[in-house]
């Protein structure tokens, strides 16, 4: 049999256990994650999920899932949830309506995870953003929800890019504050990104967060490997009207698929933004046939190939393999393109998206900067956020301990 040319060699044929049963994914993968309170259970709480857990063991659920019904589950718990919150903040009781709301929005999203693609899982989507923002509003550092006008937008784009915004208490036009422009990924939207903005907003950074095309609600086309630059053209028009924000000091952050797009922005906004930050990114051979035709059995909890078909609005893998490659960063000249300053990282062993391609983006165009974290899978978490709170921190010259920030990750429930 010949050798895989990736890196993680014959690791892209083995199956792993969670994809068996919905039992297993909790078991194996989802367990202490969610009792941690991190992704993909941010401002979530793991009692919250125990009924979840029990209701789908007792239906053997497992792939492929009836996204409907798998959707249905959790509704029960995410209604109970906003009532509480509801209650409480009709009884003035703000600190606890505020962790219930976004507790509540923990459970919608799991719900709609990875990926709104039935009618059930795009309610969830929908009553899960109204408990975040009213959660949002009543956090210390406020997130709310803005609409950029997507100025750039050319027919068949949506008229607005919904963003989530937090600004820090003291920002204002005398005294303007530096931007992390988050770009979310596959499944991680605006919504549960923001469990950074506290932390940021504590060292004076403003946050805005950004889904990008085929996920969320972005107005960018599916299809058009184009759309996101308008996308982030008509973003950063606004960015650069916001009195209270340093529009000299914008450093872009791109989250797994997020990732990809933060190395085309360091190539396409150049001139506009201070960095940018691809974490678990791909560029070139996360298109590749013999990847795709894989991966759905790898690291990712769900059908990956599937959610990347849905995303850019292809009908089945096939179709969307066969056009693959015009995405390429390499393929479309992307790469060859002057760029920002630019820090890739990922883990050595991701099985999401494949390290050669930090390889590719480091072997073409300007110089990078980029971090491997050996022995870990995609993303490198959670090595890989202190690598970039580090290198953000010496960017914009803040000063203090990384692991503060760190500290405010990690949902801790008080009710």
């Amino acid at each position: 049999m010949a050798e895989h040319k990736y890196y993680i060699k014959d690791a892209i044929l083995k199956t792993a256990k969670h994809h068996e049963s919905y039992q297993q994914l909790w078991e194996t993968k989802w367990k202490m994650p969610a009792k941690m309170g991190v992704y993909p259970f941010m401002f979530g709480d793991v009692r919250d999920f125990e009924p979840v857990v029990e209701e789908m063991v007792k239906k053997d659920m497992k792939e492929p899932y009836d996204w409907d019904a798998y959707a249905q589950i959790y509704f029960p718990q995410a209604e109970k949830l906003t009532k509480t919150a509801e209650e409480a903040e009709e009884a003035g009781e703000k600190e606890k309506a505020c962790e219930y709301y976004l507790r509540a929005s923990a459970v919608y999203r799991i719900a709609r995870f990875p990926a709104p693609r039935s009618e059930k899982q795009r309610y969830a989507w929908t009553e899960g953003k109204k408990v975040f923002y009213k959660g949002g509003a009543l956090l210390e550092n406020p997130v709310k929800e803005v609409f950029v006008p997507h100025v750039h937008k050319i027919e068949g784009e949506g008229d607005s890019v919904p963003g989530s915004y937090c600004l820090p208490p003291d920002a204002s036009a005398s005294s303007p504050v530096p931007l992390v422009l988050i770009i979310t990924g596959l499944d991680g939207y605006r919504t549960e990104l923001a469990v950074w903005s506290k932390g940021w907003a504590q060292k004076g950074v403003a946050t805005l967060i950004h889904e990008i095309p085929g996920t969320g609600d972005s107005p960018a086309l599916k299809q058009d490997p184009t759309s996101p630059d308008r996308q982030w053209k008509s973003v950063l028009d606004w960015v650069a009207q916001q009195e209270e924000l340093d529009a000299k000091k914008v450093i872009v952050w791109g989250f797994s698929t997020g990732g990809y797009y933060a190395l085309r922005a360091a190539h396409t906004e150049k001139d506009r933004l201070l960095a940018s930050i691809s974490l678990g990114g791909g560029a070139h051979h996360m298109f590749d046939r013999e990847w795709l035709e894989n991966v759905n059995d790898l690291e990712y909890p769900f059908d990956l190939a599937g959610t990347l078909t849905y995303k850019f609005g292809y009908k089945s893998l096939e179709d969307f393999i066969q056009d693959g490659a015009k995405y390429s960063l390499l393929n479309d000249g992307t790469l060859a393109k002057p760029c920002t300053r630019t820090l890739l990282v990922n883990g050595n062993d991701d099985e999401i998206f494949p390290i050669d391609d930090m390889f590719v983006a480091l072997e073409n165009g300007m110089p990078k900067e980029a971090r491997m974290v050996k022995g870990k899978k995609h993303m490198g978490e959670p090595d890989s956020f202190f690598i970039i709170l580090r290198w953000i921190y010496a960017l914009l010259g803040l000063q203090g301990d990384i692991m503060e920030q760190m500290k405010t990750l990690p949902s801790k429930s008080k009710y």
